[in-house]
């Protein structure tokens, strides 16, 4: 089994090892991977034994920004996210919001960048619910996608 995984496979794998491991779960876009991008993973993976990555797909993603994004194609951002020590799984999802996902995968610590105040993360409450640990990481101020892509605008 590859990182890139169905919510089936992710879910067989990490059963068993439920009991004595850390699931942590973070969701997003991840168009243009920058140092944010990166600081912000390793973080979130320190969190726990194992890091998922819910990958919003690109018809997801065409909703949530517009036409002309995705930059890259979802096999392409996969691919990259997967190329990283820190993330352990990646799992594609083409819904707006990864709350289904987040139900299915039960972890046990889930994860957003600054930008997201904890009462305004989607699934937090679920994740409280069953337990678990609900964190909003520091934001690296001016590193983002939008602000790099503004910047090409401009060349």
């Amino acid at each position: 089994m590859g990182k890139v995984v169905s919510v089936d496979e992710l879910r067989n794998h990490l059963s068993p090892l439920r009991k004595n491991k850390k699931v942590v779960f973070t969701n997003g876009c991840f168009d243009i991977l920058h140092v944010g991008h990166v600081s912000y993973l390793r973080r979130a993976r320190h969190l726990g034994d194992f890091l998922v990555v819910g990958l919003n797909a690109d018809v997801s993603v065409r909703r949530l920004k517009g036409p002309t994004r995705p930059v890259q194609c979802e096999e392409d951002r996969a691919t990259i996210l997967s190329a990283l020590e820190c993330v352990d799984y990646v799992v594609l999802f083409s819904e707006d919001t990864p709350k289904d996902l987040i139900e299915k995968v039960n972890p046990d610590v889930l994860v957003k960048g600054g930008d997201w105040p904890v009462d305004k993360i989607v699934g937090a409450d679920y994740v409280i619910s069953i337990g678990g640990q609900v964190k909003s990481l520091p934001f690296i101020e001016g590193k983002s996608s939008s602000s790099i892509l503004e910047k090409v605008k401009k060349l």
